[in-house]
């Protein structure tokens, strides 16, 4: 698959807008819904490599962003991107529909990066531990309550470099929910997970952001 062009950019869509907002309209999931679109993914795994780039153009936008939001590096979001595609091409016959196939296709991306983090020696905080109360947080809040609520305008570097500095288990979570505007139900098929670990560890990152921006306008606001 060296012919597969690499992808350079990401989405503009997100829920995590950087203007100012955490929450903006939440972006449809890519997903094949119509007969056409179906007969394109039955190419695909049928070794048709024209309908192959074509799920590539789909699709790579979104698996860079996720990617790069991840480890934080141009280069190193741009090789996961092409592993992702190429794990894509070696296992596409095996998709059965059993999910959206956005939500397939994010898995096997998830995968590599994860398997990238952990030769990194990064700590991933797992989703039975996100299922344990801290007491520090205080009282804990229904998970449907709009726990995150940013206020005036939040420079978009402040934000993005909060994100950044989510523990990874937690980042991928918000980037997924919030950015990439994933139900839990699909995270939980993602992650092999239960949707409830999906909202508890959704809740505790948007605590840690929200933490980290108060920090930080506090710092601003001293003389």
């Amino acid at each position: 698959m060296s012919d597969v062009p690499t992808p350079t950019q990401s989405p503009q869509r997100s829920r995590a807008n950087g203007s100012g907002g955490a929450t903006a309209g939440k972006p449809t999931t890519t997903q094949l819904p119509n007969a056409a679109d179906a007969e394109v993914l039955a190419q695909a795994q049928a070794g048709d490599h024209h309908a192959f780039a074509q799920l590539y153009a789909l699709h790579k936008r979104r698996i860079y962003s996720l990617c790069l939001r991840m480890v934080g590096n141009v280069a190193e979001a741009e090789d996961l991107t092409q592993e992702a595609f190429l794990q894509l091409h070696r296992k596409i016959a095996t998709f059965r529909g059993d999910s959206a196939f956005s939500t397939w296709l994010h898995r096997l991306a998830i995968n590599v990066v994860l398997m990238q983090l952990r030769k990194k020696g990064l700590s991933l905080i797992s989703l039975d531990e996100a299922m344990e109360p801290n007491p520090e947080e205080g009282p804990s809040r229904s998970f449907g309550a709009p726990d995150l609520t940013l206020t005036g305008t939040i420079d978009r570097l402040v934000l993005e470099r909060a994100i950044a500095d989510l523990p990874a288990g937690y980042r991928l979570i918000f980037i997924l929910h919030d950015v990439e505007g994933f139900e839990h139900n699909e995270i939980a098929t993602m992650l092999d997970c239960s949707i409830g670990n999906s909202k508890s560890q959704l809740h505790k990152a948007r605590l840690k952001l929200r933490d980290a921006l108060r920090a930080q306008n506090r710092q601003e606001a001293r003389p």
